[in-house]
C-alpha cells in the first residue's frame, strides 16, 4: 500500500510551485477540466481524477490530508507545465508574446519610409528563437502572407564589416587600376 506523506516533497533551489488545477489551468488559458484531461492522458490520474501513486512519489503531485478530494490535490507547477506543453499549450504569457510579435511583424511588414528593417531583419535579431514556429502559426491563422524563416545568417554581419564591403564593390575596376 502507498503511504501517503502529510508534508509537501522537498522542493529543489527551496522554491517549488504546488497548484490547484485551476490554478495551474488558468496559466495556459484553460479549464480545470481541460487541464485535468491533459494530466490524465500523461498517465498521472485516474478515473476519479486522483493522482495515482506515480504521480506523488515522482514529484507531479502532493496530495493534503483534507476530507475534500478535488481540493487536497495540489499539482507542481514545473512538472505538470511540461507536460501541458509537450501536449501542445503554451502559457497564456507566451500566447501574448506570440501575439505582440504577430502584430509587430504585421506592421513592419507593411512599412513605413521611416524604417528601414524587414520584419525577418527584426526577428533574426531581437525575437526569442523558440516562438518563431508559433508567432508564424499565428500569422497564418490571421490569413496573413508573412512567414518568418529561420534565422538568416546575414542579419547577424557586423555593419562596420558590411558597409565596408559594399564600399568595396562600388569601386569599378578601372578605377582600381
Amino acid at each position: 500500500m502507498h503511504s501517503l506523506s502529510l508534508s509537501p516533497p522537498p522542493s529543489r533551489n527551496g522554491h517549488q510551485i504546488w497548484l490547484t488545477l485551476t490554478e495551474l489551468g488558468r496559466y495556459f488559458g484553460i479549464s480545470a477540466v481541460h487541464c485535468g484531461h491533459h494530466l490524465s492522458q500523461a498517465g498521472l490520474r485516474d478515473e476519479d481524477g486522483l493522482p495515482f501513486p506515480k504521480a506523488i512519489d515522482q514529484g507531479y503531485a502532493y496530495k493534503r490530508p483534507e476530507h475534500n478530494a478535488n481540493r487536497s490535490v495540489l499539482w507542481n507547477y514545473d512538472r505538470c507545465s511540461v507536460i501541458l506543453r509537450d501536449h501542445g499549450l503554451h502559457s497564456v504569457e507566451e500566447q501574448r508574446l506570440v501575439e505582440q510579435w504577430a502584430d509587430f511583424l504585421e506592421a513592419l511588414h507593411v512599412g513605413s519610409p521611416a524604417i528601414l528593417v524587414t520584419p525577418q531583419e527584426m526577428a533574426d535579431s531581437d525575437m526569442p528563437h523558440h516562438i518563431r514556429p508559433w508567432v508564424n502559426q499565428c500569422l497564418a491563422a490571421r490569413g496573413s502572407q508573412l512567414r518568418i524563416s529561420r534565422k538568416n545568417p546575414q542579419t547577424s554581419r557586423d555593419p562596420v564589416k558590411e558597409s565596408v564591403e559594399q564600399e568595396r564593390l562600388q569601386v569599378s575596376p578601372l578605377a582600381a587600376a
